[in-house]
Formats: C-alpha cells, structure tokens, sequence
C-alpha cells in the first residue's frame, strides 16, 4: 500500500471549486472588476479536473464533467448573452453579436483549457465531441439559431444603405459575417443558406428596379457605365465584407439583371445603340460595350453581327461611289477612270486599316470579329466596278504603285507597306488566279 493515498475528491466539492474559476472568467467577460488568471490559478483548475477524472470508480467523473462543461456555456448564454441580445437591435443588435461571438470565443478556450484533460482521454476514447466543438455548437444552437433571421436582416439592409451611396460600418459587416462563416465549424453551409441565398435574391431585386428605369431613360453609353460601375461596386463589397466564394455568384445575379435581360434592347437603341456608335467611332464605348457582353453567355455574338452588317454597308457604299464616278466619266478620259479606280482601292485599303484596329483594340482580337470583318470583307471585295473585277482593280493598282511609286510618288517604304495591304485584301478575292493573269 502507498504512503502518498491521494485524498478522493468528491464531485460537488469539486465542482464548487470549478464553478469559482468560471464564475471569475465570466466576470472578466462581462467586464467587471476582477484580476486576470495566474498561472497558479491555471494549475489548480486543470489538477482539480485531473484528479476527478483519474479517480478510481465510482469517484471518475468524467462523464458528469463533460456534461457540466456544456451547461457551463448553456447556463451563461440563457442568463447574460440572450437578454443582451433580445433588448438590440439593427446595427445596435449587430454590435452586440459580434462582442458576444468574441466573448464566446475566449470563454470556450479558456474552459477547453480547465477541462483539457477530457479532451485527451476520455473524449478520444469514446469519440465524443472534442470540447472546443461543444463549446461553440452551444453558441450556434441556441444564440445562432434564434437570431439569425434578424441579423440577416439587419446585414442586407445596410449592403442596400450602401448600394444607394449611404457610408457604412464595412467593419461591423464583415465581422458579422466571418460568424457565419467560423459557426459552420469548417461548412460553408450556415453562410450559404441563413446568409448568401437571401443577398443573391436582394441585389436581383435591387438592380432588376434599376435596370427598369435606366433602359428607359439612358443613353446606351450611359447605361453601360452604370452597369460596368455597379459590377465594380460590387466587386469590391466583396473584398471588403462578403467571402470571396460569393463573387461569381453575386457578379452573376447583376449581370443577368443589367446586360442580359436588356440585351437587345441596349444594342438596337435608336439613336445610341451599337450602329449609332459604330457610326460615330465611339472607340470608348465599344471597348465597353465588348467588355460588358463578353460576360453573358453568347453576348458578343449580335455585336459581330451589327459589326459585320456595318462594315459591308461601308463598303458597299465606296463601291456604289467608285460605279457612279465610273459611269459619269466620258469615254475619251480613260486614264482619269483609271485615277478614280486607284482612288477606290486606296479607300478599300483605308478602310480595312480602320476596321482591323477596331477588331484589335475594340474587340480585344475576338475571333468572332476577326471572321466578322473577314466575312463583310468577302461581300463587297468580290464586286466588280464598270466591267472590271476586284482582281482587275488590285492588279492595276500594283502595277501602277511598282511603276511609279503612283500617282502619290511613294517612297520604298511606303510601297512596300501599300503592297502588304493588297496582299492582305487579295485573301478576301474568289478569284485569285485572276488576279494573277492580270498581273503578267
């Protein structure tokens, strides 16, 4: 028999030691005057769980101190944190949660701590869940659960406050919303469910009511700069508050709101939409306008048509100009036809330029534009003008550009770089082999 028979500790005196720990933490908690733990203080709370813990039957007390560990948290969330809770609200409610969550977080570390030794035995041993586990699904389950409503609520509220150009807490948002991040313990479950699903329906609503009034009233233009800012807005309410897993989903809800269910009505607008900017080379706009449809599904596909359409009405334009200039002229100036067939080529040439910078800076060298141009390009590259064909015209051209560096007495530089263009608008010419014949 050993001569050191440790005394056995029987619960209620041990647990009336405990309660003081505790009693003295939820003190600090609260606020109240009361000095901090020593490490002495430390010691004697975990030896007195150790030892009820470590006693022979029936003294082991494990079970019974699992179970008070819960009440402990049970106990002073039912007598402090909900009063304090249920008598807030709005954003007064929401300064209160975020406190209590930060206080509830303390609280279950420092009594995980007392009671460690749980964790490591009896815990493990019968695959229970570990304390710190406990300690917060006690938060969740009953602070949680009754008010999340009302702080979902509170939260949306104030997004919608900012959204109308209010100044908000960002901070106090983001707080509140890491708790329904961190009471999914490791789910997003809790965030996506009591929190994100109700934002996504919102902002459709919220921006849906704008986009009623804006189609209405705005410029294509000036419509597509609300919409590319509100994406930003939103971008960044993301980075400041929200979790980055919403920023797709959230960027979705605006853009179906603002560009998709409007877009054919922001493309054909009478006087602005995207003829009108082609037409006026609003360069600004169309890169915009690229960049907003390139988010929706299938977007850009009408703007390469409108483009294409434009471009072949351009074109076609220069070669009704070039025939009527040919069928005004006398039969005796044969060699000012030829001038005013050189100018027609030349305009063909100039307007490839323009159209190819379009496609490489507007459209950001989207393929569908590329075959746009390409497609525009075929239409009126294959009509002829008074009797000759476009290999004709090209071929002519070449020859009178090698000769004399034309009538605009060309550096070689410069006849080189014409040359280039030709080769570029022979690609569009059926009849190549033509071309070829012509130019023996």
């Amino acid at each position: 028999m050993t001569t050191h028979e440790r005394k056995t500790v029987d619960l209620e005196e041990g647990w009336a030691f405990m309660q003081k720990g505790i009693t003295k933490l939820k003190n600090i908690l609260e606020g109240k005057p009361e000095p901090q733990f020593s490490s002495e203080d430390y010691m004697m709370l975990y030896t007195t769980i150790y030892n009820m813990c470590t006693q022979k039957p029936p003294h082991d007390y494990s079970q019974q101190l699992y179970d008070k560990y819960r009440e402990s948290f049970e106990e002073y969330i039912s007598s402090m944190v909900l009063p304090s809770l249920r008598e807030k609200h709005d954003e007064f409610m929401l300064r209160e949660l975020v406190k209590r969550w930060s206080n509830h977080k303390v609280m279950v570390r420092w009594l995980s701590r007392f009671f460690h030794y749980l964790d490591r035995y009896f815990i493990s041993r019968r695959s229970l869940p570990a304390l710190r586990e406990v300690g917060l699904s006690c938060f969740r389950d009953l602070v949680y659960q009754e008010i999340k409503g009302k702080v979902k609520s509170a939260v949306i509220s104030l997004i919608d406050q900012e959204r109308e150009g209010e100044q908000i807490d960002r901070a106090l948002l983001k707080n509140v919303l890491d708790i329904f991040v961190e009471i999914g313990l490791g789910s997003m479950e809790c965030y996506e469910n009591d929190f994100e699903d109700f934002l996504l329906k919102d902002t459709a609503d919220y921006y849906s009511i704008k986009a009623q009034t804006w189609i209405v009233e705005d410029s294509c233009p000036d419509y597509m700069l609300k919409a590319e800012e509100c994406l930003k807005r939103e971008k960044e309410r993301v980075a400041h508050y929200l979790h980055s897993s919403s920023e797709p989903k959230l960027l979705e809800k605006v853009q179906h709101e603002l560009l998709t269910q409007y877009a054919s009505q922001l493309l054909e607008k009478e006087h602005s939409g995207c003829h009108a900017l082609l037409r006026d080379d609003k360069v600004e706009d169309l890169s915009r306008m690229y960049r907003l449809f390139s988010r929706i599904t299938r977007g850009l596909e009408p703007v390469s048509q409108i483009f294409k359409q434009h471009v072949t009405n351009e074109g076609t334009a220069l070669v009704k100009q070039a025939e009527d200039a040919a069928s005004n002229k006398k039969p005796e100036k044969k060699d000012i036809v030829g001038m005013q067939e050189q100018v027609f080529v030349r305009k063909i040439i100039e307007l490839h330029d323009k159209y190819v910078a379009y496609v490489t800076d507007c459209f950001q060298g989207h393929t569908l534009f590329h075959k746009a141009l390409k497609e525009a390009f075929e239409v009126f590259c294959n009509k002829g003008v008074s009797g000759s064909s476009s290999a004709e015209l090209l071929a002519t051209f070449c020859d009178n550009i090698l000769k004399k560096g034309g009538s605009e007495k060309l550096s070689d530089e410069a006849i080189e770089d014409t040359l280039e263009k030709v080769v570029r608008l022979l690609a569009y010419i059926s009849d190549k082999d033509l071309f070829a014949e012509f130019y023996r």
